[in-house]
C-alpha cells in the first residue's frame, strides 16, 4: 500500500489527511529531472516542464530547507491550476549532499520510506545534486530513487568546460542501470560543437533549450510552454 498525502484543492501544496492506495492503482506519466551536476538548472528546467504539461511536481529530499524550498520555487513561478506541489518526504536543513544533511538531521534515507504521490496527472520528480549524489553511507544513490520511481529520466545540461564528459557519463550511467532516457534539455548558452558530440555520441533526443534568463518570472516559464508541450 502507498502512504500519500492528497491536496485539498489544485494547484496548492499537498496539506489534506493521510490517506492509503493500493499500489496496482493506475497513475500518471513520471519524470524524473536529474543534472550533470549541482546549479545546471534542474529546478527552472523542472518549472517549465510543470507548465508546460500542466504536470504536478514532486522534490522527494530537499536540502537547506531552512530558508526555502525548490518546491515553493516552482510553485511560485507556475501559473495554471491543474498543478499539485507534493511535499517532500526528507526535509533536510542543511544545505549539504542529502547523507551528509540526513546524518546531521540524526536520520537515515531509505527508499522503503519514499512512498510516490497518488495522482492521474503527469508528474515531474526533482532530483539532488547528480545521478551518483549519495542518500546515505550504504551505497544509496540518486540514481537508485529514480529506479525507485519508475521513471523516466530527463537530463539537464549546461555548456562548461568538462561538461561533455560529465553528460555523457550521467547518460552511461542510466543506460547501465536500463533506465529510460526521455531526452536531454540544454541550459544556457549554445554550443554547437559540445552539443553536437553529446547528442551523436548518446543517441539521446534533445527536448530543447532554456536560453540564459538574467530572471526568471511566471511570465518567462511560460513563455516556453510551446517548446516543452510533448516529450
Amino acid at each position: 500500500m502507498l502512504q500519500i498525502k492528497l491536496p485539498s484543492a489544485p494547484g496548492k501544496d499537498t496539506s489534506g489527511k493521510t490517506f492509503y492506495f493500493d499500489d496496482a492503482l493506475e497513475t500518471g506519466k513520471r519524470y524524473f529531472v536529474t543534472g550533470i551536476g549541482t546549479d545546471v538548472g534542474k529546478t527552472v528546467a523542472s518549472a517549465i516542464l510543470v507548465e508546460s504539461l500542466e504536470a504536478d511536481y514532486w522534490k522527494p529530499i530537499q536540502s537547506g530547507a531552512t530558508a526555502d524550498s525548490d518546491r515553493l520555487t516552482v510553485q511560485s513561478l507556475i501559473s495554471n491550476t491543474k498543478s499539485v506541489f507534493h511535499a517532500e518526504v526528507y526535509s533536510l536543513r542543511e544545505p549539504l549532499s542529502p547523507h551528509a544533511a540526513a546524518e546531521l538531521d540524526n536520520i537515515e534515507i531509505k527508499l522503503e520510506n519514499i512512498p510516490l504521490p497518488y495522482t492521474h496527472n503527469t508528474l515531474i520528480i526533482e532530483g539532488a545534486g547528480g545521478l551518483m549524489v549519495p542518500l546515505n553511507y550504504n551505497g544509496l544513490m540518486v540514481i537508485d530513487l529514480i529506479n525507485h520511481c519508475k521513471a523516466e529520466a530527463i537530463v539537464v545540461s549546461r555548456n562548461y568546460l568538462g561538461s561533455i564528459n560529465h553528460t555523457l557519463l550521467s547518460i552511461e550511467a542510466l543506460k547501465s542501470r536500463n533506465i529510460p532516457i526521455a531526452g536531454i534539455i540544454f541550459n544556457g548558452a549554445e554550443n554547437k560543437a559540445t552539443e553536437r558530440v553529446i547528442l551523436e555520441e548518446t543517441g539521446v533526443r534533445m527536448l530543447g533549450r532554456i536560453n540564459e534568463e538574467p530572471v526568471v518570472t511566471k511570465e518567462v516559464v511560460l513563455g516556453y510552454k510551446t517548446v516543452f508541450q510533448t516529450i
